[in-house]
C-alpha cells in the first residue's frame, strides 16, 4: 500500500485474472489536523468568487433560471462519466417535448439525474446531509433509470471503476466494496 495524507492505494485481489489498485481515502477528520493558516488565502479567493456570483445573481432577471441551467449542466456532466451521450441541448429538447438528437435512454438518464438533484435539495430542508439522504437519492435515481435492477438505495457490492474496460486499465478505481464504511 502507498500511503499519503489524503489516502492510500490498496493492491486488490484479482478481477477477471488481473490485479488492480484501488484508492482509499483516509477517514475524516484528518490527523494531524489541517494547517488552516495555509488555507486562508484560498478561502479568501473562494469567498470573493462566491461574492461575485451572489452579486451577479442580484442583477439577473431570474436567478432561478441560472440555478435551473446549472443543475442541468451538472446532470449532463455527471452522467457523461457513466458513458451517456446526452448533451445539454438534448436534455432541454426532451424537457420541452421535442425529439433530442441523442438516444432517448441516454436523455432520460440525464433527466433522472436532474430529478434526483432537485429531490436532494428539497430533502436537505428536512434531513442533514447523511447516508440516509444519499441512499434515498440513489434509490430515486436508480428506480427511474436503466439501473433499476442494480440495488437501488443500497451501497454497492461489486467493484466499479471510471475509464477503461476493467479495473486494471481504469483511470480511477474507488475503494472495493469490503473497504466501504
Amino acid at each position: 500500500m502507498i500511503n499519503n495524507r489524503l489516502g492510500k492505494y490498496y493492491q486488490s485481489a484479482e478481477f477477471d485474472g488481473e490485479s488492480y489498485r484501488a484508492y482509499i481515502p483516509v477517514p475524516l477528520p484528518p490527523e494531524p489536523p489541517l494547517d488552516m493558516a495555509r488555507l486562508y488565502p484560498l478561502l479568501d479567493k473562494a469567498n470573493t468568487a462566491l461574492g461575485r456570483l451572489d452579486g451577479m445573481s442580484m442583477i439577473l432577471p431570474n436567478a432561478g433560471l441560472f440555478l435551473y441551467m446549472y443543475v442541468r449542466k451538472e446532470a449532463v456532466l455527471s452522467s457523461q462519466i457513466e458513458g451517456t451521450q446526452s448533451s445539454l441541448s438534448d436534455l432541454l429538447m426532451f424537457e420541452f417535448d421535442q425529439v433530442p438528437g441523442s438516444p432517448m435512454d441516454d436523455v432520460n438518464e440525464v433527466s433522472c439525474y436532474v430529478d434526483t438533484l432537485n429531490y436532494g435539495m428539497r430533502r436537505l430542508n428536512e434531513l442533514p446531509l447523511s447516508l440516509r439522504l444519499l441512499k434515498e437519492m440513489h434509490m430515486r435515481l436508480m428506480n427511474n433509470s436503466r439501473g433499476k435492477h442494480k440495488q437501488p438505495g443500497e451501497f454497492r457490492t461489486t467493484q466499479n471503476w471510471i475509464g477503461g474496460t476493467r479495473p486494471g486499465t481504469a483511470r480511477f478505481v474507488p475503494p472495493p466494496p469490503h473497504k466501504l464504511t
